[in-house]
C-alpha cells in the first residue's frame, strides 16, 4: 500500500516538473534563440514545471536543436548517457528531425534520432516558443 502511494507521488512529481537541458548539435541558432525566448518571463514556462538545468545529471528532458554533425555525435551521446532514467528527448526544429537545409552535406549525419531515441518532435524552422510549449505539454501527457 505504501509502495503504491510512493510510486504515485513519484510519477506525479516527474510529470509536473520537467527539468530540461538544451544541446545544440550544429544548427544555425534559429531554434536556440526561440528556446531562449521560451525561457523569458513572457512565456513563463516555470509555471508549467519546466526548469532549465545546467548539468545533464539533474535533467529529465534533453532539448536538441540542429542536425547531428560528425563532431557533435559523441557529445550528444555522452550527455544522453549522463542523464538519469527515466529520460526523454525532444527534437526541436526541422534540422533536428531530418537534417533540414543541411541534409546531404558531407558532415551531417541527419536528425537526432540517428544517434539517440527521440520521444517528441517539434516542427518548424525555426519553431515558435508556443510550439515548443505544446511539445512539452504533449510529452507531459505521455509521461
Amino acid at each position: 500500500m505504501l509502495g503504491k502511494l510512493i510510486n504515485k507521488v513519484y510519477r506525479w512529481g516527474l510529470k509536473n516538473s520537467l527539468w530540461v537541458i538544451h544541446f545544440n548539435t550544429g544548427s544555425c541558432n534559429g531554434c536556440d534563440i526561440e528556446i531562449l525566448d521560451l525561457l523569458t518571463p513572457r512565456y513563463d514556462v516555470e509555471r508549467l514545471g519546466v526548469l532549465v538545468e545546467g548539468t545533464p545529471r539533474h535533467a529529465d528532458v534533453l532539448l536538441c536543436t540542429g542536425p547531428v554533425t560528425k563532431q557533435t555525435k559523441e557529445g550528444l551521446w555522452q550527455i544522453y548517457v549522463q542523464m538519469p532514467s527515466p529520460k526523454y528527448v525532444v527534437a526541436v526544429g526541422t534540422c533536428s528531425i531530418s537534417g533540414g537545409v543541411f541534409y546531404g552535406s558531407d558532415n551531417i549525419m541527419g536528425g537526432v534520432d540517428k544517434v539517440i531515441p527521440v520521444d517528441a518532435y517539434v516542427m518548424g524552422c525555426p519553431c515558435r516558443p508556443e510550439a515548443i510549449i505544446k511539445g512539452l505539454l504533449e510529452l507531459q501527457k505521455g509521461i
